[in-house]
């Protein structure tokens, strides 16, 4: 993949439409679910991939290589889904990072609600409901960060570039949402 991948990238600086098509239909699908994540909501995840595609298409020949491909669509996507909270908290008049109760596509409940007994089924449902309403409850910083972190994989150096961060407030986002989650989580042990 990597070296199509960076064909692709090269093809589409060139204005190869079908090459770009190409690393839209890679990534597409992750980039919703990282969207979705951090939005809490499908509507606004899926305007916000849209977003961050047209814009890393208009930004394409910007490209420079320093970081993957990935990360840098990566880093688009997450503030086309950060400027998607800020403009819907603009027109409801929510606090933005308060999120929805949005249980599709939120990779933890569904991770912990995959247990085969009852009792960890249950179990398992609970934690992921609780796990679900912290999420909403944070900073759109700390779930974008935990999510970056925990979900994605993604290194605390391309968390706090892509958040525009420091190191230090990229790491302290990280520890205070896994405080939030230890401490909602402790009365289920």
């Amino acid at each position: 993949m990597a070296n199509d991948e960076e064909r692709w990238v090269a093809d589409a600086r060139r204005g190869d439409r079908t090459a770009f098509r190409r690393l839209v239909d890679a990534y597409a699908r992750a980039l919703f679910a990282l969207c979705v994540r951090i939005t809490r909501d499908a509507a606004l995840a899926e305007d916000a991939v849209q977003e961050a595609l047209f814009n890393a298409y208009r930004h394409l020949p910007d490209f420079d290589g320093r970081s993957s491909f990935k990360t840098w669509l990566h880093r688009i996507a997450v503030n086309a889904a950060l400027e998607q909270l800020r403009r819907n908290a603009r027109h409801e008049g929510v606090e933005p990072g308060s999120g929805s109760e949005d249980d599709d596509g939120d990779f933890l409940l569904r991770q912990a609600s995959d247990e085969p007994s009852p009792e960890a089924h249950a179990l398992g449902g609970e934690i992921g409901r609780e796990v679900d309403a912290n999420l909403a409850r944070m900073s759109v910083i700390e779930r974008a960060a935990f999510v970056m972190r925990h979900s994605e994989g993604h290194s605390i150096e391309d968390i706090a570039q892509t958040l525009s961060l420091n190191i230090s407030a990229s790491k302290q986002a990280i520890f205070r949402a896994v405080r939030k989650l230890r401490g909602a989580l402790q009365p289920l042990r």
